[in-house]
């Protein structure tokens, strides 16, 4: 298994319709887990609070981390507290959007889901992932939520 530790990463989240724009620079663990799939894994702690501005009480520990492969991007943040996310994107495909709400401990967790629409998505690679742009449309039935962009460069 190829690890490239500590690789500088940067992750924008555009809204090409809405008044939403990120852009975070950030380390992160590069890991080849077979010929054309890697994970890229990034500690909460070693985020930005930008990434959640409005819940940075909520999002203070916890793994983020994407499944890359030349045809599918799938993002998933897990939390030890009230918040976490799973996207699925692949071209051409409405794949699932699932946000989980922990209010309380004691309580089940709610969840919300999304369908998403990836209209494009290109992983250019060498021997690794050294950019990834996925653009992508979020549904909640028939209701267009917005049009977005999700750009990730790895620094070598």
């Amino acid at each position: 298994m190829l690890v490239n530790r500590y690789q500088t990463v940067y992750l924008s989240f555009i809204s090409t319709d809405l008044p939403v724009w990120n852009v975070i620079e950030a380390k992160a663990s590069l890991y080849q887990k077979d010929r054309e799939k890697f994970h890229l894994l990034l500690n909460q702690q070693n985020l930005p609070r930008s990434i959640c501005p409005d819940l940075a009480e909520k999002c203070d520990r916890g793994l983020f981390w994407l499944e890359i492969t030349p045809y599918r991007v799938m993002m998933t943040m897990q939390s030890n507290n009230q918040l976490s996310y799973r996207h699925f994107w692949e071209r051409g495909i409405y794949g699932v959007s699932r946000y989980c709400l922990n209010t309380a401990p004691d309580l089940p967790s709610q969840s919300l889901r999304f369908r998403n629409f990836t209209r494009y998505l290109k992983v250019e690679q060498d021997i690794i992932p050294r950019n990834v742009r996925i653009e992508y449309e979020m549904w909640s039935h028939n209701v267009q939520l917005g049009s977005y962009i999700l750009h990730l460069d790895i620094d070598t």
